[in-house]
């Protein structure tokens, strides 16, 4: 393979092609449906499908025999699939979604999550990073292998529209679609995170989670709190009471024994690896506010407590008037939104259950307490890396970055992980992605960081070569 070639074809199709379409992507509002219950009725959806359809056709025209097709199964979001010929009957899966996490508060002047704004190195807007650029960056390999006449193994790409959501409707679609993806030998996934933006950083790792809503009710109306105060208890104070059963506030430190999972050594080692790379940028990349520190002064701890330990996030609240207008009344309810991060061997289900019983038994003062439990997803940790894989990925590294591949956990979910691990136990995975430093997925000036977009795409391609051509 002519890397120099790579390169040009690479940072060509990228300008040309994807960021114009790319920045097109970013201005549809096309939430995931736990974001936007009427999703279908809205049309957003289905035009950013048809965008990135119409994008696909044209390419894999280049492909003889190849097609494309955008299923969807009744009541079900829709899903591309794209099958490629290749050099062999071996398999390679090819994974990324377009939904998109709603729009979040506190954006820069001038940008927003449907402004797309290319600046410098990075494009802003929702989506572009998580996940809009997974198939652009999966086609593209494929293109510049074919530029340089470079066997490859048959490809399957698949792009759902559900993963932000928990991907709850992709099972259906991995089973109506089975015999068509095969049995691949490798999976790669475009969706994840990087620890920096110097070198091909490779997941390990990603954890679960477990969310609910957590309901207290004390009385049916709100009552004046001169009147009531000092008689009824206040749904905030039992609230603050219940979350403690569950976490010590004054560490982050999780009680529930049932919540937590023994560390493989690998992993162990792993994340001390990691943290000697990034240094201070461990926690350095997070927007602290005034003198906010980090949790623990010990890097690799931070790495650990993000990937292979469980924390509670609480990402939601109602029944609290937004201060400038609240009255003295004491509030009939108070209701939380529970984001539990759990590690990567966790039953969610078990830890659901767990958070429950917890949160519910012995209410204080026999008020009226419920954990409105959601459906949650267990992590998943990688299999071992073959020797095979783990040569071409320091290749792939250094063919694209000129650094030294690195591997970490994440502190997130893709669920399609878990679920194709379940189902192709034998099966390599290639888990990366381009959220870094400040990319800030899910919340305001999300940005996809363009040099590393290249890059990755460039080292998916060299993985491939090196599939075919493992021993």
């Amino acid at each position: 393979m002519d890397t120099a070639k790579l390169k040009t074809f690479v940072d060509g199709i990228w300008e040309d092609s994807i960021l114009p379409t790319l920045t097109d992507y970013i201005r549809i509002p096309n939430k995931s449906p736990a974001y936007d219950a009427e999703w279908e009725a809205h049309g957003h959806m289905a035009e950013a499908v048809k965008l990135l359809e119409s994008w696909a056709r044209e390419k894999i025209a280049a492909f003889p025999g190849a097609k494309l097709e955008v299923v969807q199964l009744k009541g079900r979001t829709p899903l591309i699939f794209i099958e490629i010929p290749g050099d062999s009957a071996d398999t390679v899966l090819l994974y990324g979604h377009l939904d998109k996490q709603p729009e979040f508060t506190g954006w820069d002047e001038g940008l927003g999550p449907w402004i797309p704004v290319r600046k410098d190195d990075k494009l802003y807007g929702r989506g572009g990073a998580d996940d809009g650029y997974a198939m652009f960056g999966s086609l593209a390999a494929l293109l510049a292998l074919k530029d340089q006449n470079i066997k490859r193994a048959r490809c399957v790409v698949m792009i759902e529209a559900c993963e932000e959501s928990g991907s709850y409707d992709l099972p259906y679609y991995v089973d109506h679609l089975m015999d068509r993806i095969g049995d691949p030998s490798l999976v790669i996934c475009l969706d994840s995170g990087c620890g920096n933006y110097d070198q091909l950083w490779l997941t390990t790792s990603l954890r679960g989670i477990a969310a609910g809503i957590l309901e207290v009710k004390v009385l049916t109306e709100g009552v004046h709190s001169g009147d009531a105060s000092g008689i009824v208890p206040s749904s905030f104070r039992l609230t603050r009471q219940l979350l403690s059963r569950i976490e010590d506030e004054e560490t982050g430190k999780i009680k529930l024994d049932d919540l937590y999972a023994q560390v493989p050594p690998e992993r162990i080692e792993q994340a001390k690896a990691a943290a000697q790379i990034l240094g201070d940028a461990v926690y350095s990349k997070m927007p602290f506010a005034g003198g906010t520190r980090p949790m623990s002064d010990d890097l690799a701890e931070l790495v650990l407590n993000r990937t292979w330990r469980p924390q509670l996030a609480i990402v939601g609240a109602e029944g609290l008037p937004p201060a400038p207008t609240a009255g003295n009344v004491l509030l009939p309810v108070t209701r939380t939104k529970l984001s539990m991060r759990l590690p990567p061997t966790v039953d969610a289900e078990k830890a659901t259950a767990s958070m429950k019983k917890a949160l519910e038994e012995k209410a204080p003062y026999d008020a009226d307490v419920t954990f409105h439990e959601e459906h949650g997803q267990s992590g998943w940790n990688a299999p071992a890396l073959a020797q095979w894989l783990k040569d071409a990925v320091a290749r792939a590294s250094e063919a694209a970055f000129g650094a030294p591949a690195a591997y970490m956990g994440e502190g997130g979910s893709i669920p399609f992980m878990g679920m194709l691990g379940a189902k192709f136990p034998k099966t390599q995975f290639v888990i990366t992605g381009v959220l870094g430093p400040k990319s800030n997925a899910h919340g305001p000036n999300e940005f996809l960081h363009i040099p590393t977009a290249k890059k990755v795409t460039e080292s998916i391609a060299v993985i491939l070569r090196e599939h075919h051509t493992r021993g």
